[in-house]
C-alpha cells in the first residue's frame, strides 16, 4: 500500500478514535459549558489554576504592575486572584506576542511523500530538538514511510504575501524514529543541509516541557501548520480549551486535515499538544455525520464533515512514554537535546551532573571507567611554529562527550569567524584542548551530593539544581541573586506574588532565575545550572583542585599561551594563570559569556580580582547583552588594568553558545592575530 494510502487509512482510525472519546466526555463538557454560561472564565480546578497562575508568574509572561492592578481593588482569596492573573493574561498580550510566534512558526515545516514521481503533501511537522521533528503516527507511520519522505521548513508567503522559497531537507530514520500509534506521534530525525548544520541551528526548535502550568480549560490556543498541504497558515486566538483528558485535549480552532502534526500552542507558545485529529459529529451508532445530518461516506471529501472539535495529544503524555522506552544510548543523546523541561536529559544521568550522590565502582569495562579514562587532546608537534600554543578550555556540561568531537565544534567556530575576518582557519589537530567535563561531574558527585533532577520532574530549576552543601548553596543564591539585581529585577515587595498573598508560589530564588530566562530568552535551567556549577567550583577547594589539576595534565609547559575559554572555563581560567608552569612566558586571554563580572564570582578567584594577572598580556571579553551567564559585564570599568570589552549580538536562542561567539569577526580577528608570525 502507498504511504499516502497508509496514513489516509490511520487518519481515518484516528479520526473514529477522537470521536469516541468526545462522546464519553460529554458529561464532563456539558459541565463546563454550565458554569462559562454561569460566568466563569476559567472552569478548571483550584490546583490547575494555581499551577498555571505560578507558571505565569515565574516566566513573567504578564506584567507584575498589570497583575498588581488587576487584584489590588479588592482583597481577594487565592482562587480569585488565580483567575484574575489568568484573565490579564488572557485578555492583554505584550507586543513579543508577534515575534515570538514568528520565531515558534520557522521551527515548523510541510511534510510531502515522494509517490508515482509526485510529490504529495500529507501533513505538518516541527522541530522538538536540534535535528528531531515531531509529527503524527498516521503521517509517518514508520521508517520505511519516513524514507519517502521529505520537509520543507519555511513553506510560506512572505510579508508581501509573494511565495517564500523554501528549505527543503530529508528524513533520517535509520538515525533516529521512534512512534506510537495510541498517542498518534512520530519522533524522526531530520538529516543535516548542505551546510552540514542541524536544521535547529537554523530554524530554531521548541522547548518541550513535562511541567504542569501550561494551560487551563477556557485559555485560548494557537495552531500553526499547512491545512491541506498550503503554504503556512496560523488559527489564533478565537478558540479555547474546551477538556482536559489523561492523554489528549479538546479545543475549539479552526484547523483542516493538513494541520496533521502541527503544534498546539499556548499564549506564551509553549506546546502543550500535538494535533493529530478534527472531531466529528457522530450518530447514535457512532457513523460520522455530514453537515447536511446524513451519514458521511469516505468519498464525500473532509469538507463535507460536520466537525464539532479537535483533538490534540497532550505533550506531557508523549513525553512520558518515551522518557519510559528502551533506546540506545545514542537515541537517548538525541532526546537529551530536547532540554532539561522535558525530563528526557535524564537518560544521560550516569554521566551526568545529575548522578546518584554515592560515587558507584566501576567495572572494568564499564561506561563509568571510560568516561574516567577520557583525557584533553594534546596539539600536534610545531603547530603555529611550536612557541605559540591555541588553547580553548570549555566550560560545564560536557560529560560524556568526545573531547575531539568538541574540539572540531570550537575550531568550526573560530573558522567562520576567521574567515570574516579575512585570517587563515586553523587546523583542530593544532589546538590543545584540556577537557575536564567528566572530572568535574565526579567531583561533584563525591563532594557536592548533587540531587537527581527526576526525582522532582516537577520541580522548578531553582529547586532540583540547588546545591546540597550548605556553603556551596549560599554562594549559589548569592550569584543568581546579584545577577537578577544587575538586570534591575523588581524589589520583591513589588512583585506581583507579594500583593495578592501567593509567596508560597514561586520562591524568591526561582523568582529570580525566571527574571532572568525571561529577559535574556535562556532556559532557566540552563542558567541554574551554570551558576550551581560555578558556586561548587568557587566554594569546595577539593573540587577545584580536582578540576585545575586535570586541566593542567594538557596544557603547554613553555612558551606563549593563547587560551580561550567559556562560560565555567573563564573561572578556570583565571585560576589556571596562577598555576602555569614557569616555562610559560605570557597568556593571550579570550573570555566570552563570563560570569566574572559579578562580584560573588571574582571576588572568590584565586587571582584575587577584579585585577588582570600579571601573566596576562592582553585580555578580550566577548559578552552578548542576552546571555544571562555574562550578566556582570562589560569588566572594562570594574577590573584594574582589565581587559578590552567586545559586545556581540548572538542568535536570541543561542546567545550563550562558544560556537556563536567564536564565529563573530571581531573575536576571531583578536585570537588569529596572536597565532601568525
Amino acid at each position: 500500500m502507498a504511504t499516502a494510502d497508509r496514513s489516509r487509512e490511520e487518519r481515518e482510525r484516528q479520526v473514529a478514535a477522537a470521536a469516541a472519546r468526545y462522546d464519553e466526555s460529554g458529561d464532563e463538557r456539558r459541565a463546563v459549558e454550565q458554569q462559562q454560561d454561569a460566568g466563569v472564565t476559567f472552569p478548571d480546578s483550584q490546583e490547575a489554576l494555581a499551577a498555571r497562575a505560578a507558571r505565569l508568574l515565574d516566566r513573567h509572561a504578564v506584567p507584575a504592575a498589570m497583575v498588581v492592578e488587576a487584584v489590588r481593588a479588592e482583597p481577594l482569596a487565592p482562587p480569585a486572584a488565580y483567575e484574575r492573573i489568568l484573565g490579564v493574561s488572557k485578555d492583554l498580550q505584550a507586543w513579543s506576542f508577534l515575534p515570538r510566534g514568528a520565531r515558534a512558526a520557522r521551527t515548523i515545516a510541510r511534510i510531502s511523500v515522494r509517490e508515482n514521481g509526485r510529490e504529495l503533501p500529507i501533513g505538518t511537522g516541527f522541530l522538538v530538538s536540534p535535528s528531531l521533528l515531531m509529527t503524527n503516527h498516521h503521517v509517518l507511520t514508520d521508517a520505511e514511510a519516513a524514507r519517502q519522505c521529505f520537509v520543507e521548513f519555511e513553506a510560506q508567503v512572505t510579508v508581501d504575501n509573494t511565495p517564500q522559497p523554501a528549505t527543503r531537507l530529508e528524513l533520517d530514520p535509520a538515525g533516529f524514529f521512534v512512534a506510537d500509534a495510541r498517542l498518534d506521534f512520530a519522533l524522526v530525525l531530520v538529516a543535516p543541509g548542505p551546510d552540514l548544520r542541524p536544521p535547529g541551528e537554523t530554524f530554531g526548535w521548541n522547548r518541550l516541557s513535562a511541567q504542569p502550568g501550561k494551560l487551563v480549560i477556557g485559555e485560548p490556543v494557537n495552531v500553526i501548520g499547512h491545512p491541506m498541504g498550503r503554504l503556512k497558515e496560523i488559527a489564533l486566538r478565537d478558540n479555547m480549551l474546551q477538556v482536559r483528558l489523561d492523554d489528549f485535549l479538546h479545543y475549539k480552532t479552526d484547523t483542516e486535515p493538513g494541520n496533521s502534526g502541527s503544534p498546539v500552542f499556548n499564549d506564551q507558545w509553549e506546546v502543550v499538544a500535538l494535533h493529530h485529529s478534527g472531531v466529528p459529529r457522530t450518530d447514535d451508532q457512532g457513523r460520522i455525520l455530514r453537515r447536511d445530518g446524513q451519514v458521511w461516506q469516505p468519498g464525500d471529501g473532509d469538507d463535507a464533515i460536520d466537525w464539532v472539535s479537535n483533538e490534540g495529544v497532550r505533550i506531557s503524555s508523549i513525553l512520558k512514554h518515551l522518557a519510559a522506552l528502551p533506546l540506545t544510548s545514542r537515541q537517548q543523546a538525541l532526546l537529551a537535546e530536547t532540554g532539561p523541561e522535558s525530563g528526557l536529559h535524564l537518560a544521560e544521568a550516569a554521566v551526568g551532573p545529575v548522578a546518584a550522590a554515592t560515587p558507584a565502582v566501576a567495572a572494568p569495562g564499564s561506561a563509568t571507567e571510560q568516561a574516567t579514562a577520557r583525557a584533553g587532546l594534546r596539539a600536534r608537534d610545531g603547530a603555529f611554529g611550536g612557541r605559540r600554543h591555541l588553547v580553548f578550555l570549555h566550560g560545564r556540561s560536557q560529560e560524556g562527550k568526545e573531547p575531539e568531537k568538541l574540539r572540531r565544534e570550537w575550531a568550526a567556530g573560530l573558522n567562520q569567524g576567521l574567515v570574516r575576518a579575512g585570517l587563515p582557519p586553523v587546523d583542530p589537530a593544532d589546538v590543545w584542548f584540556p577537557y575536564y567535563g567528566d572530572r568535574l561531574v565526579q567531583a561533584l558527585t563525591a563532594h557536592e551530593a548533587v540531587p537527581h533532577i527526576v526525582e522532582a520532574p516537577t520541580a522548578t530549576a531553582a529547586e532540583a539544581v540547588a546545591p546540597a552543601n550548605p556553603t556551596a548553596r549560599a554562594v549559589y543564591e548569592e550569584i543568581v541573586g546579584e545577577a537578577a539585581a544587575k538586570w534591575h529585577m523588581p524589589h520583591e515587595s513589588r512583585l506581583a506574588t507579594e500583593r495578592i498573598g501567593l509567596g508560597d508560589v514561586v520562591g524568591a530564588l526561582q523568582k529570580r532565575l525566571s527574571w532572568l530566562a525571561a529577559i535574556s530568552d535562556l532556559d532557566a535551567w540552563a542558567i541554574a545550572l551554570v551558576f550551581r556549577d560555578v558556586a561548587a567550583y568557587l566554594d569546595d577547594r577539593r573540587i577545584r583542585e580536582e578540576v585545575l589539576g586535570c586541566v593542567l595534565e594538557t596544557m603547554p609547559d613553555a612558551g606563549e599561551v593563547v587560551l580561550v575559554s567559556h562560560s565555567l572555563g573563564t573561572v578556570v581560567g583565571l585560576d589556571l594563570t596562577t598555576r602555569l608552569s614557569p616555562g610559560v612566558d605570557l597568556v593571550h586571554l579570550t573570555t566570552a559569556g563570563s560570569p566574572v563580572g559579578l562580584d560573588s564570582v571574582y571576588s572568590r578567584l584565586l587571582v584575587g580580582g577584579p585585577k588582570r594577572p600579571d601573566i596576562v598580556a592582553d585580555w578580550l571579553n566577548a559578552w552578548c547583552p542576552t546571555d544571562a551567564v555574562a550578566i556582570g559585564c562589560p569588566l572594562g570599568d570594574d577590573w584594574a588594568d582589565g581587559p578590552s570589552d567586545l559586545a556581540v549580538v548572538n542568535a536570541r536562542d543561542r546567545a550563550h553558545s562558544i560556537v556563536e561567539y567564536l564565529a563573530h569577526a571581531e573575536v576571531a580577528r583578536s585570537i588569529g592575530s596572536h597565532l601568525g608570525g
